[in-house]
């Protein structure tokens, strides 16, 4: 429980339910789940959630996109599971990201259901403190019966880059959606961006309100549904988006420093691999970076566990030779043989396990044991490195997460390859349902009205 700051003893929340952790699970996103390490996960769930039953509300704290071996709906797969063992009469509120996936089996085995409304997702604790509340609030004013749920599935499929709501459209969408939950007889309102980057049925957008009253929770739904298809044309990336050849050019020129180029493609906070060396082939075979003297390059980050073994036993200070990156993801180039000095080691990083700072040239390649993202100012300060004094800046990211953007002297988003390519055109879709926007412009049977989710039956025919 310490994980929510809503459910520490100080809170108000504490004293309002005698609480009964079932699971929590959390790890970098990226890649397919074997479905022996999610069954495995299952079991313990359903067995501590079996050891305290029953149960008047379960709080389940998705993000809903994740892929698992064998199941196209991995998160309505195990809401129907819980369901099995706390049954139909507990209620359940779901909290999100705005870029998972609401399948009408997922819908209809929620009973309260919410996601973020900021891109970056600033309001992630706030969206599982909303989705909380309102099961405590809805519990506690004896109304336990499920609410209306109004879903509506939206033939939309856009990266989160071009989703962002610091920028238009995506702003005044989503701040369309409070004023959807304020209406008289809704309780709540949402809208998801899907995932682009799996190729299942339920990767699309999804409006969802939720209330007592039954008109207008389909009202305000269709209206958000209106609004979100009406703007589809006019999402775009929330940062100016080149080539990555481009990207440097532009670096070298500005005296704005340091000038962030993300790496999008290969960003492992999205589901890429985290260790595509492309990117890095590209920069290490610049002639401006191959001297000491030249710009000062950071490249954050590539997992090489064979150069962490030898930069270890060669220490700081070395000069060390050893492969780095296209363990997972080699589809666009092969593992580098890295051959740098190595200015820092640390150990004990709780998702790299062990880092390195290697030189090569002009360019400083953090190199780690497991792959991590590097979002914060401590994580290259923590290795000797100063960030906000460096020429360029290369990050395997999207969009810039706040500490990055108000540290950037300029900012480019560069269309590299890898397994989160944000040209969804490249994308070989071949089981999503179709027409889908951006990939198709005719749209001949497109129903954008409200559909009532079933709640009193949990046998749901999709």
């Amino acid at each position: 429980m310490d994980h929510y700051p809503f459910l520490k003893p100080e809170s108000k929340n504490r004293p309002r339910a005698q609480w009964f952790p079932a699971l929590r699970g959390k790890s970098l996103p990226g890649g397919i789940v074997t479905r022996e390490a999610y069954e495995s996960l299952m079991k313990k769930m359903l067995d501590e959630l079996t050891k305290n039953l029953p149960y008047d509300g379960l709080f389940f704290d998705i993000h809903g996109a994740m892929s698992v071996v064998g199941l196209d709906d991995p998160e309505g797969d195990m809401i129907t599971r819980i369901r099995e063992v706390i049954g139909k009469e507990t209620l359940i509120s779901n909290s999100m990201d705005l870029h998972g996936n609401v399948s009408k089996r997922l819908a209809h085995q929620s009973d309260l259901i919410t996601c973020y409304r900021i891109a970056p997702h600033e309001d992630a604790l706030i969206s599982k403190q909303r989705a909380l509340e309102n099961l405590l609030n809805r519990l506690e004013n004896g109304k336990g019966k499920p609410p209306y749920k109004a879903w509506i599935a939206l033939p939309i499929l856009l990266p989160g880059e071009k989703t962002s709501t610091r920028i238009e459209p995506g702003k005044s969408l989503y701040a369309k959606v409070p004023e959807a939950e304020s209406r008289e007889g809704v309780l709540d309102a949402a809208i998801w961006m899907g995932y682009p980057w799996a190729d299942e049925p339920r990767n699309h957008g999804v409006v969802m309100v939720t209330g007592d009253d039954h008109q207008a929770v389909i009202e305000n739904a269709e209206r958000l549904a209106k609004h979100y298809w009406e703007v589809r044309n006019e999402f775009v990336f929330v940062a100016p988006t080149t080539s990555f050849e481009e990207s440097i050019a532009l670096a070298l020129k500005s005296k704005n420093k340091p000038y962030i180029i993300s790496d999008m493609g290969d960003n492992p906070t999205a589901g890429g691999a985290g260790d595509v060396t492309w990117t890095l082939k590209e920069i290490l075979a610049m002639p401006i970076f191959q001297s000491d003297s030249g710009p000062e390059l950071i490249y954050a980050s590539i997992p090489g566990p064979d150069f962490i073994s030898k930069a270890l036993a060669a220490g700081e200070g070395s000069l060390v030779s050893g492969n780095v990156g296209a363990m997972v993801d080699d589809r666009y180039a092969g593992p580098i043989e890295l051959k740098a000095k190595v200015l820092a080691i640390r150990k004990g990083d709780v998702h790299a396990a062990i880092e390195a700072v290697a030189q090569v040239g002009s360019v400083k390649v953090i190199v780690t044991q497991k792959r991590k993202p590097y979002h914060y100012e401590k994580d290259f300060t923590q290795l000797g490195l100063n960030p906000k004094k460096a020429d360029v800046l290369v990050v395997k990211i999207g969009y810039l997460v706040p500490e990055l953007y108000d540290m950037r002297g300029r900012w480019t988003m560069a269309l590299t390859p890898g397994g989160v390519d944000q040209n969804l055109q490249r994308l070989d879709y071949r089981r999503i349902n179709r027409p889908m926007f951006p990939l198709d412009k005719e749209f001949p049977n497109l129903d954008l009205s409200a559909k009532i989710i079933p709640t009193s039956d949990r046998e749901l025919n999709n």
